[in-house]
C-alpha cells in the first residue's frame, strides 16, 4: 500500500517536468524517481524521501549598496534553518571585495552557493531567474529600488513585472531606529 501511494505522488509531483525546456532535466527526475521507488520496495522508505528531496535555494539579489549585508544576513540565517543553498546574482561590477567576504562567510558555515554576475538590469535577470528554476524558494533583496540600476525599461513596466515573478519576494531593510 505505501509504495502504490508512493508512486502515485511520484506521478503526481512530476507531470509538470515535461513542461521543461531541457529534456536532460527530465531524465534527470525520471532516474531519481525510479531509484526511489527501488528503495521504497525494499523498504527503505526514508532513503526514497532523501533521494526524492529536491535542492532548495534561495535567490540573493544584491545591489550593491551598503545595506547588502543586511540582506545577505537574513538569506544566510534562513540557508541555515531550511537547508537551502544560496544564489548570489550581482552586477558585473560589484565588487569583489564585498563577494570575497560573503563567499568566504558561506565557506565558514558550510553552505553550497553560486555567483552569477550580470551585465544588464539586475531586475530583469531576477524575472528570467525565478521563471526558468523551480528550486528558488524566494528571493532576498536589500531594495527593490536598487535593482532597477543599468535597466532600460521605464521605471513602470518594471514595477509592473514584480507582480509575474514566479515566488515570494523578501525585502530586507536597516531596522528602524528609535
Amino acid at each position: 500500500m505505501k509504495i502504490e501511494i508512493l508512486c502515485v505522488n511520484l506521478l503526481s509531483l512530476r507531470v509538470d517536468i515535461m513542461n521543461k525546456k531541457n529534456i536532460k532535466n527530465w531524465f534527470k527526475y525520471l532516474e531519481d524517481d525510479m531509484v526511489a521507488a527501488a528503495f521504497a520496495e525494499a523498504g527503505e522508505f526514508e532513503t526514497a524521501r532523501e533521494i526524492l528531496k529536491e535542492d532548495r535555494k534561495i535567490l540573493l539579489a544584491l545591489t550593491g549598496e551598503n545595506s547588502d549585508l543586511n540582506a545577505f544576513r537574513y538569506a544566510i540565517n534562513m540557508c541555515k534553518r531550511i537547508s537551502a543553498k544560496l544564489e548570489i546574482l550581482c552586477e558585473e561590477h560589484y565588487s569583489e571585495y564585498t563577494l570575497a567576504q560573503f563567499t568566504a562567510e558561506l565557506e565558514k558555515e558550510a553552505i553550497g552557493y553560486d555567483v552569477t554576475k550580470v551585465m544588464e538590469c539586475v531586475k530583469e535577470e531576477v524575472l528570467n531567474f525565478t521563471s526558468e528554476r523551480r528550486d528558488i524558494l524566494f528571493v532576498v533583496v536589500e531594495s527593490s529600488d536598487g535593482l532597477n540600476l543599468n535597466c532600460k525599461k521605464t521605471t513602470k513596466v518594471i514595477e509592473n513585472s514584480w507582480k509575474s515573478l514566479k515566488c515570494p519576494l523578501v525585502l530586507v531593510s536597516d531596522p528602524a531606529s528609535a
